[in-house]
């Protein structure tokens, strides 16, 4: 029988202890359907590595975890998008919906400079509030190469605020009588995390929930420009390698984003059975899951701390400043 080469061997104790980890967020998920899987996995890994309950023989495997299934789960991500419901929404939502994006990461990043918060943490929080959630989180940081801390920073933020607007943007669509479609539009373009969209325009009605998820799913899509862009900064403020010693640049389109533009095509398609994008989604969300639980292992909580208020108010506003601004380009395309 073949023995198991010994780098495969010191990965086995992190990749089991990812496994648990990963179980125990979905069973979490389960039981308390407003915690989501990704955000559970992150606090549950963050939670044992400030207990110390993580081994070292499982840093070795840890450490993988946090590429290669995040960066699988980010591809599979691509399957539940389908572009002719997309292009469907019309030119002017599409501007508007893009236009908010870009905006927002722009004025987030400027601000975050302003406020002295780091490029990489201010990045991050920027991708998470105008893009996607933990899932632009985690794609970002491919990019952006920013610490265990800045990631936990930018996921937490998008955590919280993306969880206000739950309750709150569908008060505020009755309150200005918006009616069901314009409001879901409005949730779909500006609340953070895909799983905080559907709740929130879930209490709206059915049909603002058909146009959010769409929405939605149309910024989601601009993740892999987004992705271009943030290559390039890096290759050009690069003072060295991104792994040291390898003496390459990181790439300008990474493997793993044609890969998430193939999969948007294969899922729009229509070629691929309901049965197999269920299971791409359940897939996806077990290695997104997968990724952040390895990244919560190597969140330091006494850090953490100190980066104080800033990056706080920065969520505050940068989830502020996408809300007012779709809000207003909705209402004036409509």
């Amino acid at each position: 029988m073949p023995r198991i080469p010994e780098r495969y061997v010191r990965l086995l104790p992190g990749a089991a202890l990812t496994a648990a980890g990963v179980a125990a967020a979905l069973v979490l998920h389960a039981f308390v359907p407003d915690v989501g899987a990704l955000v559970a996995a992150l606090i549950l890994g963050a939670v044992l590595a400030n207990t110390g309950l993580v081994p070292d023989r499982a840093r070795p495997g840890l450490k993988a975890a946090v590429k290669t299934p995040m960066r699988a789960g980010i591809v599979l991500l691509g399957l539940g998008l389908s572009l002719p419901s997309v292009l469907a929404l019309g030119g002017p939502v599409l501007l508007v919906v893009a236009g908010g994006l870009v905006a927002t990461f722009v004025a987030t990043v400027a601000l975050g400079r302003v406020m002295g918060i780091g490029p990489e943490r201010r990045m991050l929080i920027a991708a998470g509030v105008s893009v996607c959630g933990a899932s632009a989180v985690a794609a970002a940081n491919d990019a952006v190469g920013g610490d265990d801390d800045d990631v936990a920073t930018a996921v937490g933020l998008v955590t919280v605020f993306g969880t206000i607007a739950i309750p709150v943007l569908p008060a505020l669509g009755a309150a200005f009588g918006l009616g069901p479609d314009l409001t879901g539009m409005w949730i779909g373009a500006s609340v953070h995390e895909v799983g905080q969209v559907a709740a929130a325009a879930g209490a709206v009605g059915g049909t603002a929930l058909a146009v959010a998820v769409v929405v939605k799913l149309t910024r989601v899509v601009l993740l892999a420009p987004l992705m271009v862009a943030l290559g390039a900064w890096r290759r050009r403020t690069a003072t060295g390698p991104p792994e040291r010693g390898s003496g390459h640049r990181p790439p300008l389109v990474p493997l793993f984003v044609v890969g998430f533009l193939v999969a948007a095509a294969v899922g729009g398609s229509g070629l691929l059975p309901e049965e197999a994008l269920a299971l791409g989604e359940a897939l996806q969300t077990v290695l997104l899951s997968a990724g952040l639980f390895a990244m919560g292992t190597g969140v330091h909580l006494p850090t953490l701390a100190k980066s104080g208020a800033r990056p706080l108010a920065l969520g505050a506003a940068a989830s502020t400043f996408i809300a007012t601004l779709t809000l207003a380009g909705l209402i004036a395309v409509a």
